[in-house]
């Protein structure tokens, strides 16, 4: 069995070609997916946040409207960027949309993705202290955000409050018992996976991980997640972690699907360059009539390591045909491969 949830970028154009014109569309149908793929059997909708740019970027009032109007389905990010982030603000805020969505929260955080602006988070008031890098600061600001919604009380109270405080220091309010252990980190490498497991995180790997031996992607991200699972073992913590993988899978099974993605080319991995020193490796997408595609992903070994799988979606084409490529995977394939 695999928990398999959707994962929307929330790109928005003004084009006549979009089916999602204005931040307000990007808005209005993410919790409309969210909606229709609880209704059709999903596990997850999942958010990814990106600042300055046509996309999602403030999740949590996004978060707190799918758990409104949700009751079932996990209500996720992947990733927020830590780099932005004021640790207790935020814990507010994830505290407040995990009391709504009734404690179905997976926040996936991270250092964050290569930006739109230089230096972005620096407009938002934070920079690296001295001698240290901005993927320090987001580690940082994780560690705060960490302690903070662990629910211990570290304020200290006034003696004249405005109203009756209970006894002992204070803790950010609301808190939300259980989110601790519903936060995900976003590795792209294998040490940052081992970090993860270090502090009792769960672990996302994407589409992308830094290129550290040369071999296929489904294979190099395999090894990630076991180095994420010793770590986790030999950290000594008394639960089992989560660990999710995200891919671009679409089954083709009518004539909208071989349109749009019967002619894609990228079915290799890709080679980049995340900056002037950072070699990454991108994996390949999925697109075949069901029966192939169950092949075709019997051999991730990545996707068979995971507990959970996070399906791209071309968020763009609209709410229905998003639904559709859902079900499309719940239906013809997910059954094939042992996930229901």
């Amino acid at each position: 069995m695999k928990s398999i949830g959707f994962l929307s970028f929330g790109h928005w154009n003004p084009s006549h070609a979009s089916q999602t014109r204005s931040a307000s569309d990007a808005l209005l149908q993410s919790v409309d997916l969210a909606v229709a793929a609880e209704e059709l059997g999903a596990d997850g909708a999942y958010f990814r946040v990106h600042h300055f740019a046509r996309q999602l970027a403030s999740p949590f009032p996004l978060l707190a409207a799918v758990g409104a109007r949700t009751s079932r389905i996990e209500i996720g990010t992947a990733v927020i960027d830590m780099r932005y982030e004021n640790p207790l603000y935020m814990a507010e805020d994830a505290g407040a949309a995990d009391l709504i969505a009734g404690g179905r929260l997976q926040l996936g955080i991270s250092r964050g993705s290569p930006e739109q602006v230089v230096d972005g988070f620096r407009y938002f008031g934070y920079q690296p202290p001295e001698g240290t890098s901005d993927a320090d600061m987001a580690r940082d600001h994780t560690d705060v955000f960490l302690k903070v919604i662990d629910g211990e009380g570290f304020a200290q109270p006034s003696p004249r409050p405005m109203f009756p405080n209970p006894p002992g220091l204070l803790r950010v309010e609301p808190y939300s018992e259980g989110l601790r252990e519903r936060i995900w980190w976003g590795a792209g490498s294998d040490a940052t996976a081992i970090w993860a497991a270090q502090r009792g995180m769960n672990l996302m790997s994407s589409t992308l991980k830094n290129d550290e031996t040369g071999e296929p992607f489904h294979v190099q991200q395999a090894k990630q997640i076991q180095a994420f699972r010793d770590a986790w073992t030999a950290a000594g913590h008394d639960r089992e972690p989560r660990v999710s993988v995200s891919r671009s899978i679409f089954a083709l099974v009518d004539d909208r699907d071989r349109a749009y993605f019967g002619q894609r080319s990228d079915e290799d991995d890709q080679i980049g360059w995340l900056d002037s020193s950072t070699r990454a490796i991108f994996g390949r997408s999925y697109a075949a009539e069901p029966d192939v595609l169950i092949e075709q992903l019997r051999e991730d070994e990545a996707i068979s390591a995971a507990d959970t799988l996070l399906l791209t979606v071309p968020n763009q084409l609209g709410v229905e045909y998003n639904a559709h490529v859902i079900e499309a995977i719940l239906t013809h394939v997910a059954p094939g491969l042992g996930w229901r």
